[in-house]
């Protein structure tokens, strides 16, 4: 009992005591918080100076945006790593780049060598363009020249020190700049140049730039050089001009002076090697029957061989010069052997277009024949190879579909397409039924469109859960869309659609946000539903701003724009409008949206033809200036 009662006692102590020990416990915490406190105030100040200081990693200098600028002050050359962490490369690089920084130390005089984590310095890694890693750049007198070559401790020393010498400057641009003092000649002089028309403050202009002097300097070195050119648009304003050039950058290809339309890869090696295959002949030859055989056999577009005696041939001169204006759309090919004529039923001095064996019908003939004189204009055959481009009822898919099937009013029916062996049948089951409506129809294009493709399209239309096996639908001119009632599909059932059409009595779809209830704001909102009420109307002049509402660059201009509509509110025949292009479809064909803000001015008097506005200058002055300039309704410009 003693040993308990003992007990007893020692825990009533415990107890009695433990809420002073607590406290003096919180007091010394406070304490120490309070000091952690002032640590970190101390610690913020370190860090501002830290963020000025230059640290050094295994003898390689670390940068970031704070400290930059300061350190790059006074220095003549700097070998700058643009690095991720994450990067394999740029681990199994960083060895050697160590080396690369104690070897140019040890030069006189010693050269710094640096690092940058791009993923961190953001700033920087925009300001040097940095798109991949790792990106090497000697900096000269703050300038950066590009290393393009070997990651190795001896051959960036070597580069390093030549740019480092007192005599070095930088190699002229091999791209060529032209004015109106140089223009007609160059390009008139060049079997072919690659000509850039480009404004100054245009960012994509200043994205394309430096792929566009890589690949000029690449191409420039080939035998026979492909020459780069530029031409400053808004300099320049007479050549832009009379090339049709109304957006930034616009590149054009010219041979012998003719100007064709560049549809290539926009960086270095696309650039390269695109114009590498536009300066070879635009047709190729076909020497052995088999190739012709298996292309009409295999193929998925329009065979067209030119049949002819020899390359002196002159219909063969004349066929090249048709070829070269479209040999971005089509395949050209042609041949001088007897073998391949008699296959194709052909006799020197004639072009034939056969389409592929799966796209052939009892309603069509196999093949077109043009007979090459020396009359006959490049104009001609061109019009020959497009009228039989597509067969009766082709297989449009993403990959030919702004090449092969622009035209309009087109019917188009969604299913399932493939010509693969296992669904070759079904495939061309539906074709057939397509095939008995198309022969009567000679006015319109008709088409087949795997439903998985063409999804988007579906959704448009409202047929995206029609639970039909196939459907149609038809896209006309002016942006207009109409679609088929869901039904079981039948070549009777497609018919009656198309007469319905062409009668006039189908009502167009058109993806709309809700009609606004009041719109008497100074910027007028624009669905799709009153598109042609608003845009179209022929008594009054429209701006119309298509805008998407994440975009930075319409958020920018929103307050300039309200004022701009503010600005002009009592011009009667004067309208201010906006629309969001990503919940309204636009009903009309010559209204194209690529990016947002995109802005076109619809004249009273030409609504078909809108006024695309393509300056940098979104402001109200800027805006203003435009509609002064272009716009037909202004009663009072000198005092606005």
């Amino acid at each position: 009992m003693r040993k308990v009662a003992l007990l007893l006692i020692v825990l009533l102590g415990v107890a009695h005591f433990a809420p002073f020990i607590k406290c003096e416990e919180d007091e010394e915490t406070k304490e120490e918080g309070a000091e952690e406190d002032s640590d970190d105030e101390d610690d913020d100040d370190d860090e501002e100076e830290d963020d000025k200081e230059v640290k050094e990693q295994n003898g390689v200098l670390v940068l970031t945006d704070g400290n930059f600028d300061t350190f790059m002050e006074g220095k003549d050359t700097v070998l700058v790593e643009f690095y991720a962490p994450w990067c394999g490369h740029c681990k199994q690089f960083a060895p050697e780049y160590e080396k690369i920084a104690q070897t140019l130390k040890d030069n006189d005089p010693p050269i710094p060598v640096a690092k940058v984590d791009a993923t961190k310095a953001s700033q920087l890694a925009s300001k040097f363009d940095v798109s991949g890693y790792p990106t090497i750049k000697i900096l000269k007198n703050g300038e950066p020249v590009d290393y393009d070559g070997a990651r190795t401790e001896k051959a960036i020393v070597e580069r390093v020190k030549e740019v480092a010498h007192p005599d070095w400057k930088p190699p002229p641009d091999a791209t060529l700049v032209l004015t109106q003092e140089n223009f007609d000649d160059t390009v008139n002089n060049a079997d072919i140049i690659l000509v850039e028309f480009y404004a100054p403050w245009c960012g994509h202009c200043k994205q394309l730039a430096p792929e566009y002097e890589k690949a000029a300097k690449e191409l420039s070195q080939r035998t026979p050089p492909i020459p780069l050119a530029k031409v400053d648009a808004t300099v320049e304003t007479e050549i832009a001009k009379r090339y049709g050039v109304n957006g930034y950058p616009t590149l054009k290809i010219f041979r012998k002076g003719k100007a064709f339309e560049y549809n290539g890869p926009r960086e270095k090696y696309g650039i390269v090697e695109h114009m590498g295959e536009q300066a070879g002949p635009p047709s190729k030859q076909v020497q052995a029957v088999k190739q012709v055989q298996e292309l009409i056999k295999d193929g998925d577009d329009a065979v067209i061989v030119g049949i002819f005696s020899n390359e002196q041939d002159s219909a063969y001169e004349l066929y090249t010069e048709a070829c070269n204006t479209l040999r971005e759309d089509f395949t050209f090919r042609h041949s001088f052997s007897s073998d391949v004529a008699k296959l194709l039923k052909a006799s020197p001095g004639q072009i034939v277009i056969i389409q592929p064996e799966k796209f052939r019908s009892k309603y069509e003939p196999a093949s077109h024949t043009l007979t090459v004189k020396d009359s006959t204009s490049a104009s001609e055959m061109q019009e020959f190879f497009q009228k039989h481009s597509i067969p009766l009822v082709g297989h449009r898919k993403p990959s030919n579909d702004a090449k092969r099937y622009s035209k309009r009013p087109m019917v188009v029916v969604y299913y399932g397409v493939d010509f693969s062996f296992d669904y070759k049948k079904a495939t061309q089951f539906w074709r057939s039924k397509v095939l008995e409506v198309a022969k009567d129809f000679p006015e319109y294009t008709f088409a087949i469109a795997d439903e998985e493709d063409y999804a988007d399209e579906l959704k448009s239309l409202g047929l995206s859960e029609s639970g039909e096996e196939v459907n149609a639908g038809i896209m006309a001119e002016g942006g207009k869309k109409f679609a088929m009632e869901p039904d079981d599909f039948d070549s009777e059932v497609l018919r009656d659609f198309v007469v319905a059409f062409k009668k006039g009595k189908l009502k167009p779809i058109i993806k709309s946000q809700p009609v606004p209830k009041s719109n008497k704001g100074p910027v007028k909102v624009v669905v799709g539903k009153t598109f042609d009420e608003i845009v179209m109307d022929t008594q009054k002049d429209v701006l119309i701003e298509f805008y998407a509402p994440w975009c930075g660059h319409c958020k920018k201009m929103e307050p300039d724009y309200l004022s701009l509509g503010k600005k002009y509110k009592k011009e009667k025949n004067l309208v201010i409008a906006k629309m969001d292009a990503t919940a309204n479809d636009i009903p009309n064909d010559n209204y194209k949206v690529e990016g947002f803000p995109t802005i076109y001015l619809a004249p009273a008097n030409s609504k078909q033809s809108p006024v695309k506005f393509e300056g940098g200058d979104r402001t109200v002055e800027g805006l203003s200036n435009f509609l002064e300039k272009h716009a037909t309704k202004i009663q009072q410009k000198d005092e606005l």
